[in-house]
């Protein structure tokens, strides 16, 4: 792996890895075999384990770790209290966390005594200056270009130097419209320790992604994405978020984006997955093994999409992103 230098070690010092780019935990898309491919890459690999059973979240470790010896870490979405789930990442040795949307604090001393990382995801700078006070190690400072779900309401290169302001000298992750290594520079320009990654890697070929999905990925634009308060809510209420605009979106604001109960064709059945059947607007990434009317289904993406243009393995994404960065570190380190 080629010797790359970067402008703030802080990040990539704490939990061991090479380049400093994360994969995002991108729901169902982020299997073992995307994680492991980005850590073997020298980044950070993230499972996506928000609302899983324990056995299958077990599983999805232990095929990780098979598939790598580097580190990797788990995300737990808060919305689903991980109380069955984290003491089995314990006793499975998981040594990096990243907790979503909730409170951490309860987590974070017991991550602590197994000498486990824990990152935290924020959208403001009180949520930001809340987290330090749990004692987290890293913040992740997401902006609302981001797709999936967003916390915050400001823009990430708004947001990412006033988090680093608020709580330095902990290292702080940029996350939200970050697709390429220009924007990989410019994270780090603006004092981030490291980038967080979602919908680059909804291109890797590792990734659980229906092609359908995939295919809308690499056609669409900024302006093809859509931010809503309450639009795929079924299975994650009060939660905004951020897809690609599709059939279900323009059914919604036809009617005048009615709530919950009064939405055309709510209830209506539009596929399966492993876990049963698929309603119009629920809660779901179209994975590789979902069937059904794909264009209805929440194909979530940021506001960076427009810069995926082909499928790629993980692993030239990330050495991609890191070498983009680090020519452009160079040219302006340049003189005249």
């Amino acid at each position: 792996m080629p010797t790359r230098s970067w402008p703030n070690s802080m990040f990539i010092d704490k939990v061991a890895i090479e380049i400093p780019i994360v994969q995002a935990a991108i729901g169902g898309a982020a299997v073992p075999e995307l994680a492991a491919a980005v850590s073997n890459a020298g980044g950070l690999g993230m499972l996506g384990l928000g609302g899983e059973m324990v056995d299958a979240a077990r599983m999805a470790v232990r095929k990780t770790r098979a598939l790598t010896s580097r580190p990797f870490g788990v995300n737990v979405i808060l919305q689903w209290p991980p109380d069955d789930v984290f003491p089995m990442f314990l006793d499975e040795g998981v040594s990096i966390y990243s907790f979503f949307w909730g409170d951490c604090s309860r987590f974070v001393q017991r991550a602590h005594r197994a000498n486990a990382i824990v990152l935290h995801s924020v959208g403001s700078v009180d949520e930001a200056k809340r987290a330090a006070d749990w004692g987290v190690d890293v913040i992740v400072a997401q902006g609302h270009e981001a797709g999936g779900h967003v916390r915050g309401t400001v823009s990430t290169m708004v947001l990412l130097p006033a988090v680093i302001d608020a709580v330095a000298p902990l290292p702080v992750l940029a996350a939200g419209g970050i697709a390429d290594g220009r924007g990989v520079a410019a994270a780090f320009s603006l004092g981030a320790a490291g980038v967080w990654v979602g919908t680059r890697f909804l291109a890797a070929t590792e990734a659980s992604v229906h092609p359908y999905y995939r295919q809308r990925v690499l056609a669409a634009t900024a302006n093809d994405t859509i931010y809503t308060d309450d639009l795929f809510d079924i299975g994650w209420p009060d939660a905004p978020h951020r897809t690609l605009k599709n059939e279900t979106s323009e059914l919604w604001e036809k009617a005048g984006r009615p709530p919950t109960g009064n939405r055309p064709r709510q209830g209506e059945v539009i596929g399966s997955s492993a876990d049963g059947s698929v309603m119009r607007y629920g809660c779901l990434t179209p994975s590789a093994d979902v069937a059904g009317n794909i264009e209805a289904m929440s194909m979530w993406a940021g506001q960076g999409v427009g810069l995926v243009t082909r499928e790629q393995s993980a692993a030239d994404i990330t050495r991609e992103l890191a070498d983009e960065a680090q020519r452009i570190f160079s040219r302006l380190a340049q003189p005249g």
